[in-house]
């Protein structure tokens, strides 16, 4: 008989793979209907994370009963529906960890690429990917198909570990299919990380040396007044260094100027040429581009304000950038951090089975491992609504919307 006969669980067993059944398809039917609803989510990174919902819909449509179904023991005497029940869940694992591999691999070149994002992760390569994804799961979870004759011609049930052969499970089924994917995914948001870490390190270091820049500049460098004759910031200063100086100087010093807005060049008062920045002349202000300094014209009024420091601005856009990316690979390397924690133990449950055949692995662990692994459909959703505002955003904004269309008491 069917081990599901003999375990005491097998009633529990059966209500739980149901309620994650449902919670599965509910869960992830409201991530494909969010992508769908708002524009803003529809982007190369979800559309892998779509796939993966897709995948996990079928787990909870098609998998998990066709799973309730063999533990017990159904279909009898029918080898190759028997194999089909089996190798479902086996090609929406595959489609599922697929998926992840092309999600790690758009987030390598949205951060470590990102002049070449557009090229590589266009919405036609995106789509061509997930093709990809899914012919390849078809094709690795229906291996057993390939060899039947292999398979037990007497069996009463479909037993997974009784019609399968464990050597196509461990060997190429994890070591292959699921161990070298993982691997590649860590290493790729690992190097990720090292890399956002060693970019945010850089840019606090400049961010400081910006800060003690304008203290030492000031002392050697001449001001707004000092270049164009008037000036609130320093105006008494500047003219009087002027009428000190004659016409002559005055003169002078306005061939210079002229020569310097002809060359692109920036000279301070010693008459030396300055290394940082360049003038840039509008019809009233004449800016000149270093971090924390800025030239002010004569035209320009004392009550002007002063613009925010480019340098500063573009440098903050560029913080506030790479932390929202670390924050998103952050977000999708808990999605994967959590498929390989719900799907390691039944894995090892097999190797067990394979390496040690006189082992005993209770039942009741086993069953714990399946509903483990099956699980995990049912939590990437929760996970996507925790870690992601987008995500978040979107489904309260659905959820508030579907109670506003109640029609109002009269």
């Amino acid at each position: 008989m069917p081990y599901g006969y003999q375990s005491i669980f097998k009633g529990l067993y059966i209500a739980t793979e149901l309620i994650i059944a449902v919670l599965a398809i509910m869960g992830n039917f409201l991530v494909c209907l969010a992508v769908n609803r708002n524009k803003k989510l529809r982007t190369v990174t979800n559309y892998f994370l779509v796939s993966l919902a897709v995948a996990d819909i079928l787990v909870g449509l098609v998998a998990i009963p066709c799973a309730v179904l063999t533990d017990l023991g159904q279909p009898h005497h029918d080898l190759p529906l028997c194999l089909v029940l089996l190798s479902i869940l086996m090609v929406l694992t595959q489609s599922s960890i697929l998926s992840l591999l092309a999600v790690a691999a758009e987030r390598y070149v949205a951060i470590l690429l990102p002049f070449q994002y557009q090229r590589v992760m266009s919405p036609r390569n995106a789509w061509l990917a997930l093709l990809v994804t899914w012919g390849l799961g078809v094709i690795f979870g229906s291996v057993p198909f390939m060899d039947l004759k292999r398979q037990p011609g007497d069996f009463n049930y479909c037993i997974f570990t009784c019609v399968v052969d464990m050597s196509y499970i461990v060997y190429f089924n994890f070591f292959c299919c699921l161990l070298v994917p993982l691997v590649a995914m860590f290493v790729i948001y690992g190097h990720i990380f090292l890399t956002v870490r060693s970019q945010l390190r850089r840019i606090a270091v400049g961010r400081r040396t910006a800060e003690h820049t304008p203290a030492t500049g000031s002392r050697s460098s001449v001001t707004g007044t000092e270049d164009t004759g008037g000036s609130s910031a320093g105006g008494s200063a500047g003219t009087g260094a002027d009428m000190g100086a004659g016409k002559g100087t005055g003169h002078r010093s306005k061939q210079i100027r002229s020569r310097c807005k002809a060359e692109g060049r920036v000279f301070n008062r010693d008459g030396e040429e300055s290394s940082f920045g360049s003038l840039i002349e509008t019809d009233k202000t004449v800016v000149f581009q270093k971090p924390g300094f800025r030239m002010v014209s004569a035209a320009s009024t004392s009550s002007a304000p002063v613009d925010p420091r480019p340098a500063e601005s573009n440098q903050a856009r560029s913080n506030a950038r790479t932390r929202h990316e670390l924050r998103k690979a952050i977000s999708l390397f808990m999605v994967l951090f959590l498929f390989t924690m719900c799907w390691m133990p039944i894995h090892l449950i097999n190797c067990i089975l394979l390496f040690c055949p006189r082992c005993e692995v209770p039942m009741t662990l086993t069953l714990a491992a399946i509903l483990l692994s099956h699980t995990n459909s049912a939590l990437n959703p929760i996970l996507y609504a925790y870690r992601m505002r987008s995500f978040r955003h979107t489904l309260i904004g659905m959820w508030k919307g579907m109670w506003s269309f109640r029609p109002k008491r009269q």
